[in-house]
């Protein structure tokens, strides 16, 4: 298990790296990490893909038992992405834009042309491995699902809370586990999470995929309590 030191060291590098290019490269700090390509060629004048040029992974929507999806939003993507990617169980992971109005919206238009999208991590996953509930249990305690439209330094309603459910099955769990959380005591202030129908997935950028599992980190915030 990887120390808390370690954790904090992990935060401090990738928000440093991510303040040195706050100028020049999508969010602002106020609004979030900034970030840039894996590579460098943005810096040589060549522009990223576009988020409908991403790899959409395929839908889950099949006959295999053994597949399954969930959709969640829960603050910056990179974070959450890792969260889940790493999990026993789930089979594929994307990061992208859904719930707004734009079509294929960019990272940059979602950053500063009300687009109404949220930053959401898209999960294919295993269900006779893993289950709806573990993915729940994972969302709820690696976020503050207590903040309205921003999470910790992040700001901004693409940073919400929010749960894209795929059929009524996984709204229902989602609905419940909302409201057992919300009795539980672990939070002062009430739960903020909106429980939606999964709308259309827009896949981020190309590097914006997998962004903390190519750098060697495992986090980009702490959760804190609300």
């Amino acid at each position: 298990m990887k120390t808390t030191m370690g954790r904090t060291m992990s935060v401090l590098a990738v928000s440093a790296m991510g303040l040195a290019m706050a100028a020049s490269w999508g969010c602002s700090p106020r609004e979030g990490v900034a970030v840039k390509p894996a590579n460098d060629q943005a810096a040589a004048g060549s522009v990223a893909p576009a988020a409908s040029e991403a790899q959409l992974p395929a839908s889950t929507t099949t006959k295999d038992a053994k597949m399954a999806e969930a959709m969640f939003g829960a603050g910056c993507f990179w974070g959450v992405e890792e969260t889940f990617r790493t999990l026993p169980g789930v089979l594929e992971t994307a990061v992208g834009y859904a719930g707004g109005r734009t079509e294929n919206p960019t990272y940059k238009q979602v950053c500063y042309e009300n687009t109404g999208h949220a930053e959401v991590v898209y999960v294919k996953y295993d269900p006779t491995k893993i289950s709806y509930a573990k993915l729940l249990d994972t969302f709820w305690k690696n976020h503050d699902p207590t903040q309205v439209n921003r999470q910790g330094p992040d700001i901004g309603d693409q940073y919400r809370t929010v749960i894209f459910t795929y059929s009524a099955g996984q709204a229902q769990e989602a609905e419940t586990s909302k409201a057992v959380l919300g009795v539980s005591g672990k939070h002062r202030k009430p739960i903020a999470t909106q429980i939606l129908p999964a709308p259309k997935f827009y896949p981020a950028e190309e590097y914006h995929q997998k962004y903390l599992m190519k750098r060697g980190l495992d986090a980009c915030h702490l959760p804190t309590g609300g």
